[in-house]
């Protein structure tokens, strides 16, 4: 990957700044790359055994025997736990987590046993001969669309209405200039982190201590204290260094809860890393979509209508519901609106968080369907967005604390070199390849939970910042370094930053782009009041030190008045093979509005990784769900294909100076999602523009391109022999029209 310096304009100059601000190396940099860094799967206590979990292989049924005498006669195996002999578990909030407690078996995957031996290959090879006889009953995989168990649930992931209404949506649309009536699918999805889910765990006195690779201990420690009905003082949870999540390991998964179970059965430490294969079906995924959407406009390209209508599905063991309609309650001016979600509960793997949920998949239909409109309309992309920017946010009526979507579409526009774009599809030819440019809006909500933090001054002018924060591989530590630094008025490098652990001041979790602004907000209370206290104090500070502690559960708790939300704008130009139906990505550049950006370095690791991952979303990621058995096909990341560095040849990120004065004393939007939200779409509308067909099924494989391609050869052939141009494809299934 390459990105391009930066020229002399205020934006450029403010990033080149944040980064001279911030000039240290990450400061997990080192540990990284020499190996220093322990993962949960790299800690071994004295006495360790290794289990391995027997996933279901029937799509619905009861556990009727478990053979484990068979496998318990072998060498070197300790136990075999089934619903006939593990340990009882306390109601669980998350129903994904009630394991080994009964012999039903909702979907294909689930687990219904676990080998502990005294090697991880005795246990892999006791546990893949281990004999599990069920009684099969009729499973029913899907798929969602048309199914008559659909139907609209109270809430969508993140507490939003499932239905919202405003004015009159169908007479609205009925009544306007240009209609656009657009269906686009997705595919499931899978987070994929680089590191597998993994826990360490021992008992000790009646205490449980548990390495987990996890993106938030207190999380963890607190259902493990209600599963085991134990207080949650005697539960350590450590998540030091983590190795991804990308919302996979946001909750507490299997691992760590079979790993407890088996520490309590045998007394002893157990090690549990879940095997690449059982991801897809144990630890959550982005659930497959169907969204239509329809905007109603004049010819001008004024929307006045917008319905952005949801299928979707979850498990039978509960309920999750993508929000993928919510963007379109914030993003343009609709006075008649209607957006709702409906799903059915499948006998399938539970769908659970992937990065920017909702966002992501939402946004791909909604700028899609706006780059339709711009074609129907004859309206240029970039001009229809700024045409339709709403003075408060159309849902709730309430104010922006800021929204710089124009600003970051304009930069965007002149990076990228957008003026003067042919509009025309299917016209950029050369070398058997068609060469296409697209462009998409992104948006991710600012969210914020309570946190505590500590903030300890030495009297050697060395400063210690605790609390539970978890690292994720975001720059954690770095980053709330330097808010520690500002906030005392000390140099980076006289603050150390101790986190990863339940045993520290208590954090939420690494998710949903509101880590920075949580922890850092307490981080900052407590230095805060540190350096208050550092000041009033006369002469040297005591032996030893100076301690100040704050929490931001009031600050947290209190409902703003403004809509607040980062946003951003992305390009893409695009190469379509037109003999292989290969999309190769030329270029990709995003430029984003998140408030305040404290550590250039580690936001535009961010913003690049997020983009790589839109990348992946729109042209690579497909999982295939077997309607046999009700479980995904692709389980390794051979048949899983995610973006790697050759397909990324050119990515750029910037950002705008964005001044907020009403989400953190820091300033600070998330930035950790952002970046996938709108790339998918900006390349889907590339593609269009390349070779003149609408595709609107995710991922844009060669597969689906080489058909149309194929056509627009024969057409150019004989075009070319009767010596003129070729016309543009028309759209397939096109569902525009204009009045």
């Amino acid at each position: 990957m390459s990105t391009n310096s930066h020229s002399q304009d205020p934006a450029a100059a403010d990033q080149d700044s944040a980064v001279r601000r911030d000039d240290a190396v990450r400061r997990d940099a080192r540990e990284k790359v020499t190996g220093a860094a322990r993962y949960a799967a790299e800690h071994t206590p004295p006495g360790c055994v290794h289990a391995v979990p027997v996933p279901a292989t029937v799509a619905r049924g009861r556990t009727t025997a478990v053979h484990a005498d068979e496998i318990l006669r072998r060498p070197g195996v300790h136990a075999v736990l089934s619903h006939t002999n593990a340990p009882r578990l306390g109601e669980a909030e998350d129903p994904t987590l009630t394991l080994l407690q009964n012999d039903h078996v909702p979907h294909r995957g689930w687990y219904v046993a676990l080998v502990v031996a005294d090697t991880l290959e005795n246990a892999r090879a006791a546990a893949d001969d281990l004999r599990v006889e069920y009684a099969v009953e009729d499973h029913d995989p899907g798929p969602p669309e048309g199914h008559p168990g659909l139907y609209a649930p109270d809430e969508a992931n993140g507490g939003h209405p499932a239905v919202r209404e405003r004015g009159n949506f169908d007479e609205a649309f009925a009544t306007s200039a240009v209609r656009v009536d657009a269906t686009y699918t997705m595919t499931a999805q899978h987070n994929q982190p680089m590191e597998p889910h993994a826990s360490t765990a021992w008992w000790e006195d009646g205490a449980l201590t548990v390495y987990d690779s996890s993106q938030g201990t207190t999380k963890v420690r607190d259902v493990l204290a209600q599963l085991f009905q134990v207080p949650a003082d005697r539960v350590t949870v450590v998540s030091a260094y983590v190795g991804g999540g990308f919302g996979s390991k946001g909750t507490p998964r299997p691992q760590v809860v079979l790993a407890s179970m088996a520490a309590l059965h045998l007394g002893r430490p157990v090690k549990l890393v879940l095997p690449r294969r059982e991801l897809a079906a144990v630890v959550g995924h982005r659930a497959p979509t169907v969204q239509r959407v329809r905007i109603g406009a004049n010819a001008d390209g004024v929307v006045s209508a917008l319905a952005h209508e949801v299928v979707t599905q979850t498990s039978t063991v509960t309920e999750f519901v993508e929000q993928a309609a919510v963007p379109a309650r914030t993003m343009y001016t609709s006075p008649h609106s209607r957006t709702s979600h409906q799903v059915v509960a499948l006998d399938v793997p539970t769908p659970s968080w992937m990065r920017a949920p909702g966002e992501a998949s939402g946004m791909y239909a909604l700028e899609s369907a706006m780059d339709e409109l711009a074609v129907a309309t004859g309206v240029d992309p970039v001009e229809l967005r700024l045409r339709n920017e709403p003075g408060a946010e159309p849902d709730s009526g309430r104010p922006f604390s800021s929204r710089s979507l124009t600003q970051c579409l304009r930069e965007g526009a002149r990076r990228f070199g957008w003026e003067g774009r042919d509009p025309r599809p299917g016209v950029r030819r050369a070398d058997g390849r068609l060469t296409g440019t697209g462009v998409a809006a992104s948006t991710y909500p600012y969210l914020l939970s309570p946190s505590s933090a500590s903030a300890h001054a030495a009297p050697d002018g060395m400063h210690l910042v605790r609390l539970a924060a978890t690292d994720i591989g975001t720059g954690a530590r770095t980053v709330l370094a330097q808010i520690a630094a500002e906030a005392l008025g000390v140099p980076s490098d006289a603050v150390r930053v101790e986190l990863g652990s339940s045993a520290l001041p208590t954090a939420p979790l690494a998710g949903g782009s509101s880590g920075t602004s949580s922890w850092g907000w307490a981080v900052h209370k407590a230095c805060t009041v540190l350096a208050g206290m550092v000041r009033a104090h006369s002469g040297p500070l005591p032996p030893e030190g100076l301690t100040a502690r704050a929490d931001t559960a009031e600050e947290a708790g209190r409902e703003s008045l403004y809509a607040r939300h980062a946003f951003g704008a992305q390009f893409a130009e695009v190469d379509v093979d037109t003999v292989t139906g290969e999309v190769r990505v030329r270029r990709l550049l995003g430029v984003f509005a998140a408030g305040r950006v404290l550590s250039g370095r580690t936001a535009r690791s961010q913003f690049i990784g997020g983009m790589t991952m839109g990348l992946g979303m729109a042209l690579t990621e497909s999982s295939t769900l077997d309607p046999a058995f009700g479980d995904f096909t692709e389980r390794d990341l051979a048949a899983y294909h995610v973006p790697v560095c050759a397909d990324v040849p050119a990515i750029e990120a910037h950002w705008l100076h964005e001044e907020d004065h009403h989400l953190n004393p820091m300033g600070s939007k998330g930035i950790g999602e952002i970046g996938i939200v709108g790339t998918a779409a900006a390349i889907a509308n590339a593609v269009y523009h390349a070779v003149g067909v609408r595709l609107r099924d995710l991922p844009l494989t060669p597969d689906r391109l080489l058909p149309h391609l194929q056509a627009t050869a024969s057409d150019t052939r004989a075009d070319d022999r009767r010596g003129r141009a070729s016309p543009s494809m028309p759209s397939v299934r096109s569902s525009y029209d204009r009045e």
